[in-house]
């Protein structure tokens, strides 16, 4: 598996960007600069990790190119380190949204110290640390493997297999999400969920249903406990992999 990498765009490589570059890859962090365009950011964008657009000579960055940078970083979660003048980078901010700011520096910057803190961040990119949480609750251990690994790559994965266990383990642990099946022996995931939102400390941890059944009383059922959404257990794993994707995307 290839490492992940950083990418410097920039209306142009200057010697400066070149500089900044070559400490990065000294650190041994995968680094490349990529020309400010739609059609090299999106061919580039693979395995991108976090992007460090530098600025200079005042603001001239594209609108258009910055629309399609900020619905990229959106949709894969990837963050931003801005380099500028100070005015530059307020007008930056006023044109990306905020939530995918990793931090701006303010030129001349100093390279070894901005270089420590992308190293220490990416480390923990590669660590995983900003990656979402989904604790799955299903009494079935070969459903439950089989969502792991679909989901593995992606996210932190934690198993349950009874209602019980899921309590258990959300008393010591945090998850973004949790991915509940309806129908399960002793403690149903109705149950569940009424126990989870009994308590002050998980009752806004977004659930989602995984049901066997696809006829409308079923799924009616499933609906009037009002939770974030469901899935049918026949779905795939383009198909899972996507909506959770879409719905990180929206609860970001």
């Amino acid at each position: 598996m290839n490492k992940a990498r950083i990418i410097i765009t920039g209306e142009k490589e200057t010697f400066l960007i070149r500089a900044l570059e070559k400490k990065i890859t000294d650190a041994h962090i995968p680094c490349q600069f990529v020309t400010f365009t739609v059609n090299d950011i999106n061919a580039s964008w693979e395995g991108t990790s976090l992007v460090i657009i530098y600025i200079e000579n005042g603001f001239s960055l594209s609108s258009d190119v910055l629309h399609f940078l900020s619905d990229k970083m959106m949709e894969t979660g990837v963050q931003a380190a801005i380099i500028g003048e100070d005015l530059d980078l307020r007008r930056l901010k006023e044109k990306i949204p905020g939530e995918v700011i990793y931090k701006s520096y303010v030129r001349p910057v100093d390279n070894e110290a901005f270089v420590r803190d992308i190293t220490g961040l990416y480390n923990k990119i590669e660590a995983g640390e900003f990656r979402k949480t989904i604790l799955i609750v299903d009494d079935d251990p070969n459903y439950l493997s089989v969502v792991r690994e679909w989901l593995k790559g992606t996210y932190k994965v934690a198993m349950a297999n009874s209602g019980l266990q899921a309590i258990k383990w959300l008393g010591k642990n945090k998850a973004d999400l949790i991915l509940l099946d309806y129908e399960m022996p002793v403690t149903s995931g109705p149950q569940v969920l009424e126990m989870l939102r009994s308590d002050s400390d998980t009752a806004d941890i977004p659930v989602m249903f995984l049901t066997g059944k696809s006829d409308k009383n079923s799924v009616m059922s499933v609906l009037e406990l009002k939770p974030e959404g469901y899935f049918l257990k026949t779905i795939d794993k383009d198909e899972l992999c996507e909506k959770l994707k879409h719905f990180f995307i929206l609860h970001r």
